[in-house]
């Protein structure tokens, strides 16, 4: 019977630890009108310095910026994932973003051109739960 009980205790310990909590945001972005520079200036100087920000303070785990081939199934030229490490986080992320934002200051941009000029946002998806 103690057999059983430690068996299944440690069954459900490599469980519990098996499962993720991390929780991913991930936005399609669509470059316009042949606006590159401007668009990955913009997410250079503005998102990739807020999610430094972030990162160091530990509110969320990591961030990625992958450029992709723009095709007809799939209009879009960039993807932006930010990953917390729980669902906490993740709750916490607009006050805490909003936080940073003032902190950071105004948006850089790139010829005076406002993001509605360079990128278009074809999708987000929030609140995506890593598996594993």
């Amino acid at each position: 019977m103690k057999q059983t009980i430690y068996t299944l205790l440690l069954v459900l310990a490599i469980t519990s630890t098996a499962q993720s909590t991390k929780i991913s945001t991930m936005d399609f972005v669509q470059i316009q009108n042949g606006n590159r520079a401007e668009t990955i200036y913009y997410y250079e100087n503005n998102w990739l310095v807020l999610r430094k920000m972030a990162l160091e303070r530990g509110f969320i785990e990591s961030y990625e910026l992958i450029e992709v081939e723009s095709s007809e199934e799939a209009p879009f030229h960039l993807i932006l994932k930010t990953t917390y490490s729980n669902k906490e986080d993740f709750d916490q992320s607009e006050e805490r973003f909003g936080k940073l934002i003032e902190e950071k200051g105004p948006l850089a941009l790139l010829n005076d051109k406002k993001p509605g000029e360079f990128r278009k946002i074809i999708f987000n998806k929030e609140a995506g739960k890593h598996l594993f």
